[in-house]
């Protein structure tokens, strides 16, 4: 097939979406990113599914299944999913790319400020106001899936057992999710129906089809598993993600700073399940204690980026790299030093995020007819809202209080808000923000922005610092 038939196919897919619309969508979902990933699926489920129609709720949830079980950020393995589903590789690569682009320009800029003058005030008030409009959409789009996923009690339990799980006993991400699974798949074979999965046609009646989606019912062509293509990938996002390591720890040598933040952040990208919470702690560390890229503090200067700009919230390992290459620049200027190794920082964290995509979810793909696997994924989609759900507890806490305290007693663990601290113009803003969504039901863009005006404007009033 010669190219320009193949630019034609891409262009005019079955389904009708061309490859511009879709850039121009899949930019609109990256700009609107906020509030880390329950904000970021919310969004992308608003987007995708409800106004677009692109795919059927059972596919948004099977897709989001499966990137709940990678390492990395789900929410930028869900657009990269979404985007090869719907044009193939080219696809795939656009959304993912966009998803993180907004973030890696933010935190760059933000970066050079905090690096040359330590003040990023004004933006921390307009990203104040925001997170307010962010807390409304997330809990918006949690009843909207809940309501859809959770068809029974069995669901709606496992659901509160995973929110118990996660947030009062810290139990570790990645054992809610697997024992979700193994719960639903054991269940489906023991021929118990509260896990049968909907099917391709939607399942209980509620939200989007396959039938009424644009993708529509059958697997797309490219999406059916290959060997060959699957061998294929992981050769070329192998040697793309793994060759600039090789390159610079061979030419640099592994005392040098570039090199220890390839071979570190490769690490990383490995073993972060459960999204960037996980894997931050131990992140800050590393940095502060033994590579003493930071200062103490400076980690959480970098977090408070990460969550207030659009992007995946482990977008603030970039901020580290620049922090690391700034203050051990070698012959290059600091900001240069600083803006390739933030770079470097963010290629060896998430094309790796491409890998696992391009190989596994064809085969995924198939999975959604086997029954006992549909149970395990419709168990894990349960198990999925009660993760988010603590996402938002801790997102609504940590916005309204300046102070928590750590309970730990009775094999309980999670933090409890000092009422003292509490942040009164935060929790205004946090009010107002549910009511105008849930009570007048101001579209999203209206309300990012109006509540991102007026974190500015509490700002220059002196009211928020």
């Amino acid at each position: 097939m010669d190219t320009a038939t193949t630019t034609a196919r891409l262009a005019r897919p079955a389904h009708g979406v061309t490859f511009g619309e879709a850039f121009r969508v899949w930019l609109r979902v990256a700009l609107l990113s906020f509030g880390g990933p329950a904000g970021q699926i919310a969004v992308m489920h608003r987007i995708i599914v409800d106004e677009k129609r692109w795919i059927s709720d059972s596919r948004f949830l099977h897709a989001l299944n499966y990137c709940m079980l990678l390492p990395g950020p789900e929410a930028q393995q869900l657009a990269t999913y979404i985007g090869w589903l719907m044009h193939r590789t080219a696809g795939g690569i656009m959304a993912g790319g966009l998803f993180i682009l907004p973030g890696v320009i933010s935190i760059m800029a933000l970066s050079c400020i905090y690096a040359g003058y330590g003040n990023v005030g004004l933006v921390a008030g307009l990203f104040f106001g925001l997170k307010a409009a962010v807390l409304a959409i997330v809990l918006q789009a949690l009843l909207r899936i809940a309501s859809r996923a959770l068809r029974n009690a069995t669901l709606r339990t496992m659901a509160i057992a995973a929110f118990v799980g996660i947030y009062f006993f810290d139990v570790p991400f990645p054992v809610i999710v697997f024992g979700a699974g193994l719960i639903g798949f054991i269940g489906t074979k023991a021929g118990i129906a509260a896990f049968g999965g909907g099917g391709h046609g939607g399942g209980n009646g509620e939200g989007l089809s396959d039938a009424d989606s644009l993708l529509g019912v059958d697997m797309p062509a490219h999406a059916r598993p290959s060997i060959a293509k699957a061998l294929t990938a992981a050769s070329i996002w192998l040697v793309l993600w793994l060759a600039p390591v090789v390159v610079i720890l061979f030419t640099l040598g592994e005392a040098n700073v570039f090199s220890q933040i390839a071979i570190f952040f490769s690490k990383m990208a490995m073993v972060t399940f459960g999204g960037a919470y996980a894997v931050l702690a131990y992140v800050a560390q590393q940095a502060v204690n033994s590579y003493h890229w930071l200062r103490p503090g400076e980690m959480l200067d970098g977090l408070g980026m990460a969550e207030t700009t659009p992007g995946p919230l482990i977008m603030v390992l970039q901020f580290v790299g620049f922090m690391a290459a700034y203050r051990a620049p070698g012959t290059l200027a600091p900001l240069w030093a600083g803006a390739l190794g933030g770079l470097l920082a963010t290629w060896v964290t998430f094309t790796p995020c491409f890998l696992w995509i391009f190989l596994g979810a064809p085969f995924v793909e198939t999975l959604r007819g086997n029954k006992a696997l549909a149970g395990a994924l419709s168990a894990i989609t349960a198990a999925v809202v009660g993760v988010v759900l603590n996402l938002a507890v801790w997102f609504a806490v940590h916005m309204i209080f300046r102070d928590t305290h750590p309970f730990h007693a009775y094999g309980l663990w999670f933090d409890v808000p000092v009422w003292a601290s509490v942040d009164l113009v935060a929790l205004v803003l946090a009010a107002a923000a549910l009511i105008a969504a849930f009570w007048l039901r101001v579209g999203m863009i209206t309300l990012l922005a109006g509540w991102s005006a007026a974190g500015v404007l509490l700002y220059l009033a002196g009211v928020v610092g």
